[in-house]
């Protein structure tokens, strides 16, 4: 029962996915895309070659291409960094996986750090502030002080 929920669950999250994939529409290819001048995404560029490539997926959505097919045009084109996100295989998926990585040393470094420093305080002794007090004199500083409360 639960197996069947999962996948019912997952077939109707995929289907807003496969119809972005059928049918793209132009803001959304442009929030995804870089004008290749100024790096910024298409849809806050307006550079001459950033309003070429809008048209350009104007046209190519309304001879039905998809999302897919488009961005590979573009890519053979410009070249990979014309996409928004680097793509999540070969040498690219290192951009994806670097940070996780370095989030991940990082809390481990952290927490090792933490550990040895609430271990370190626990386990040492106090040291001691000075020479001992001379017994005589502790008595008589005792005294006084009494005798400066009372």
């Amino acid at each position: 029962m639960r197996g069947a929920a999962l996948a019912l669950i997952a077939l109707v999250l995929a289907a807003p996915a496969g119809a972005s994939e059928q049918r793209p529409t132009a803001a959304e290819l442009e929030s995804e895309l870089v004008c290749p001048v100024c790096e910024t995404t298409l849809d806050t560029s307006n550079a001459p070659v950033a309003l070429r490539m809008k048209a350009y997926i104007r046209e190519r959505i309304a001879a039905g291409d998809t999302k897919s097919e488009i961005k590979r045009k573009l890519v053979a084109q410009f070249g990979e960094g014309v996409l928004a996100e680097p793509p999540k295989h070969g040498f690219s998926l290192l951009a994806w996986l670097l940070p996780l990585v370095g989030v991940l040393v990082g809390g481990i470094a952290l927490a090792y750090g933490a550990w040895r420093w609430s271990s370190a305080r626990e386990t040492a002794p106090l040291a001691a502030v000075g020479p001992p007090i001379d017994p005589d004199l502790e008595r008589r500083l005792d005294d006084e002080l009494r005798r400066f409360d009372g």
